[in-house]
């Protein structure tokens, strides 16, 4: 049990990982031994995931995911479970324990987040039954999973797709990080997670699963002018392709069929939302339709949170993984898109799931802001992977979101 004045993290016993401390004035501890951070290592070095991937840079696959477990490079509370490995990337069981904090915050280079935790956290919640995390409220809950990566590899994490269309706020936090979502290559320590609900109070457990990370061995280089040979070589998006440091994604405000409703905007104060029921609510006391006459734009309202879809089809080769980047400020009031990642094999027809969009979470900022009809929201980052998974997106996976147009979460009875 580690002790910071009053407040104690206890892992379960099957936890096979102690927490990193950094001695003082040496933030250089992430790249301590491993044997160090993980007393069951037996000490042999660690060798690179993958062996014989058509190439040593990229995304790793699932396959490279399951050797990063079998290698110890990924350790966890019990058994990392085959569901899991993603086609291109594992989800994150919360810990059995969460702290509620006055703020959000970035330990930085010379702080572990456990330090941090006893000067902002306000209680701690008991997370092995089940507990309610409400609305306006920042909680941070240390993960079932830790790392000791290799100097070669790093990771980046995204809420779940599930997890951001109930517009839950989620990112990634290492110790000694400067950054959310981001983890340093060679990074051996525990991970945290930083949960803020926005719209809806959820229910959670240990072992719930709100986030996801991919790992990248070496540094991404794909241009736009491989993206372009990409796309005709494979086609991206139906239509003549906005390639411009990313693949250019346009707003759909027209119906899918006349009488349906262009998106959906959240209703304040609907209920409580388990995060591990599917199919459990009826979208109606949840969700409000939103229609439009034809020529019209949508007026996002400030602090409103909406579900639409773009107006492209979108196609993630097998061979590549894409993200849906943060929100840039040029183009409008608003941000788009929390859940980032979009598996390969995502709205490819060998996987059943041609004609796919991207559904897009959307919030609007101080003003009220009008959006339009065919109106870039955002921009899919490409990049290749070390080598094609065995199992694609949507491959009899329990994949929910394959073929989909507007589509609420899993969590919805369908409208």
């Amino acid at each position: 049990m580690i002790m910071r004045r009053g407040l104690a993290f206890v892992p379960p016993r099957s936890y096979k990982v102690t927490r990193l401390l950094a001695s003082a004035g040496a933030p250089t501890g992430m790249s301590k031994a491993a044997d160090n951070l993980f007393p069951d290592h037996d000490g042999t070095a660690f060798r690179h995931a993958g062996p014989g991937a058509p190439f040593t840079t990229g995304i790793l696959p699932a396959h490279g995911i399951a050797a990063l477990v079998r290698e110890q490079e990924i350790w966890g509370a019990g058994t990392i479970g085959k569901e899991q490995i993603q086609p291109a990337s594992l989800d994150l069981r919360l810990g059995p324990v969460a702290y509620r904090l006055r703020a959000s915050f970035l330990p930085g280079p010379d702080e572990s987040v456990m330090n941090r935790v006893e000067e902002l956290a306000l209680h701690k919640i008991d997370l092995t039954g089940s507990a309610v995390l409400e609305t306006g409220c920042v909680y941070l809950v240390p993960l079932m999973e830790a790392l000791a990566l290799s100097e070669r590899t790093s990771a980046m994490a995204n809420p779940k797709s599930s997890t951001g269309r109930l517009d839950v706020f989620t990112r990634l936090i290492t110790d000694f990080g400067a950054e959310f979502d981001k983890v340093a290559p060679g990074y051996k320590g525990h991970l945290y997670l930083e949960i803020s609900p926005r719209t809806f109070p959820i229910i959670v457990r240990q072992g719930s699963r709100l986030a996801q990370i991919r790992f990248r061995r070496g540094t991404s280089t794909f241009t736009d002018a491989d993206l372009k040979r990409l796309h005709d070589e494979v086609g991206l998006v139906d239509g003549v392709p906005d390639i411009n440091h990313g693949l250019g994604l346009t707003v759909s405000l027209r119906p899918e069929r006349e009488g349906k409703p262009i998106g959906y905007r959240a209703r304040r104060y609907a209920g409580l939302i388990d995060v591990d029921q599917v199919g459990a609510y009826e979208a109606s006391d949840y969700w409000d339709p939103v229609f439009l006459r034809s020529g019209k734009g949508l007026i996002l309202d400030p602090g409103e949170f909406y579900i639409l879809a773009s107006a492209e089809s979108v196609h993630v080769p097998p061979t590549h993984a894409a993200e849906m980047v943060p929100y840039n400020p040029l183009v409008g009031e608003f941000r788009v898109h929390y859940a980032g990642f979009f598996d390969p094999g995502f709205g490819a027809r060998e996987s059943n799931g041609g004609g796919s969009r991207a559904v897009l979470e959307v919030r609007s900022h101080d003003v009220p802001f009008i959006l339009e009809h065919g109106q870039i929201i955002g921009r899919l980052v490409y990049e290749r992977l070390t080598d094609r998974p065995a199992e694609l997106y949507g491959s009899g996976i329990g994949s929910n979101y394959q073929k989909q147009g507007l589509k609420l979460s899993k969590h919805f009875k369908a409208p």
